[in-house]
């Protein structure tokens, strides 16, 4: 990439903040690029997928933290929340194709297989079916025909579909090893999430899988189901609190997440089999 930047940038898109305006979003890489003088700066879209697909000419791409060259030819997968950014030669062409969350459910909602290849960044080589169904793809959401948005989610499914597939070329045994690392991915993730309360449902999403295969599969890891994990983390962190600081339990219980102090006081006392309170004059005593 010809430029560096320390922050990760939100450009505004079609879906990012606001109810969905439309299906999903089409437009030319050109379109935003020449904006931003050809180059965009590292950033990320927590609710968007982009597939990018180049047609002529040529750049880089940083997905995460890896760089890679792009040539006619190149598709590019960016699941949500994966840090990208792009360095195109001017005059660039293709395809840029924005899905959000809520699509992406939709179309994938019985095509786990497609959601785990998809829930990795990758740069693969599109083929002629892709080329064939993304053209339809623009040409219909250029138009406004009867019938619009449903030829659109057909298309889009069919893209994804076909994407996967590319995905599976790039290099087959990554995609069985993501299932294997499902369980340092679900700790990553609620390191990351735990006060944000997400539901075993919201970590199953985020990871391709259904609620039911991650409880299995934290549960044959762990001994614990997914559930219990998610409040024992919770917990872990009220007893650090309640421990090492002044705080009160209802203080903490806010900057845990809980909008009810009691709710905070149920589930620590079934987690941790005690309440905030007694936990707290139990250390008292223990360092009296």
């Amino acid at each position: 990439m010809r430029r560096r930047t320390d922050t990760v940038r939100h450009y505004i898109l079609y879906g990012e903040f606001e109810h969905l305006p439309d299906v999903m979003h089409c437009e030319t890489i050109a379109e935003r690029s020449v904006m931003h003088e050809w180059e965009l700066a590292p950033h990320r879209h927590d609710r968007l997928h982009q597939l990018l697909l180049l047609h002529r000419g040529g750049g880089m791409t940083r997905l995460d933290d890896t760089e890679q060259a792009l040539a006619p030819g190149s598709l590019v997968n960016v699941p949500q929340g994966t840090v990208h950014a792009f360095a195109f030669e001017p005059g660039t062409d293709g395809l840029v194709v924005t899905l959000a969350d809520e699509m992406l459910d939709e179309l994938l909602a019985r095509a786990l297989d497609v959601r785990r290849v998809l829930a990795q960044p990758w740069v693969g080589h599109a083929d002629a079916a892709i080329d064939a169904v993304a053209a339809m793809l623009a040409q219909e959401y250029a138009g406004r025909s009867p019938a619009r948005a449903l030829v659109l989610r057909g298309l889009g499914g069919t893209l994804l579909g076909h994407a996967a597939r590319a995905g599976r070329r790039v290099d087959p045994a990554q995609h069985d090893m993501a299932e294997s690392h499902l369980p340092q991915r679900f700790e990553s993730l609620l390191e990351a999430h735990y006060r944000e309360h997400w539901r075993v449902a919201d970590y199953a999403r985020a990871l391709a899988v259904t609620p039911t295969h991650l409880s299995r599969v934290m549960r044959a890891a762990t001994g614990d189901p997914a559930s219990r994990l998610i409040d024992a983390r919770v917990v872990r962190e009220a007893r650090r609190q309640l421990a090492f600081t002044h705080l009160g339990a209802a203080s903490i219980a806010y900057t845990l997440g809980f909008t009810d102090p009691a709710l905070f006081s149920r589930v620590f006392t079934r987690v941790a089999g005690c309440s905030p309170r007694a936990f707290r004059q139990r250390l008292a005593a223990r360092q009296a």
